[in-house]
């Protein structure tokens, strides 16, 4: 009895916690009572990823597609859609935007950021394939521009299929500065290990500079673009 009488107020200090907890559930209701339906939520967030993918689509924009168009060359998404099987691409990444909150850059972002990945086949035959995108920031390579061609890559290593890059960059992103050029280190890093590995094609579609030519040079094969495509080699 003496040993029941000690170990009660220690229930009891036990127990006040789940007191507080029960008395506050009327405020804790009252509440999420005018909170939007959970159907509303869904449907708002439906809304929000449909509105991302059709900026996805655009990319840097109406005016800047048609300035690509006037010097002859197609956006990303239409290469794509010439070098695959019709039907065939599956996007991987596709509302990916930079991380980069200097020099403005909080306010200048792009779902996809500069670059179309994913896999597609070829007279069926399966494939991986990044396309820069030239609208968006002239297809510079950011931090997660890079993370997303390195995912593909990886794919294909791991399945043991092609990887074809479609280059159109003006290099390193350079208001996100090391961090850009740690982006290349670690796609030409995917460069060397694929080497032998899996076959590695690149197309030059535009005047790309910098790790934008790097990348390609250490591919298996090299295609350039009639009338559109440079390739300079920069740094010191």
């Amino acid at each position: 009895m003496h040993r029941l009488q000690r170990l009660l107020p220690a229930a009891r200090a036990a127990f006040r916690p789940l007191v507080a907890l029960s008395s506050a559930r009327p405020l804790v209701a009252a509440r999420f009572a005018h909170a939007a339906p959970a159907e509303t939520q869904i449907s708002d967030v439906r809304q929000e990823i449909r509105k991302l993918k059709e900026q996805a689509v655009l990319g840097g924009g109406e005016q800047r597609i048609a300035a690509q168009h006037k010097k002859g060359k197609l956006t990303a998404r239409e290469r794509l859609e010439l070098l695959l099987d019709e039907g065939s691409f599956n996007e991987i990444d596709a509302l990916v935007e930079h991380r980069c909150a200097d020099f403005g850059m909080g306010k200048q972002k792009y779902p996809g950021d500069g670059v179309v990945t994913g896999s597609g086949t070829i007279h069926g035959r399966p494939v991986f394939v990044f396309s820069q995108d030239f609208t968006v920031f002239g297809g510079s390579l950011s931090e997660t521009h890079a993370q997303k061609i390195c995912k593909i890559m990886d794919k294909a290593m791991l399945v043991g299929v092609p990887v074809i890059g479609l280059n159109d960059s003006g290099g390193a992103r350079i208001q996100e500065g090391v961090a850009s050029l740690a982006g290349y280190a670690e796609v030409f890093q995917r460069n060397v290990d694929a080497s032998g590995v899996v076959p590695q094609l690149s197309l030059v579609m535009g005047p790309c500079a910098g790790g934008a030519v790097y990348s390609p040079a250490m591919t298996d094969f090299i295609i350039d673009g009639q009338e559109t495509s440079y390739m300079y080699v920069t740094g010191s």
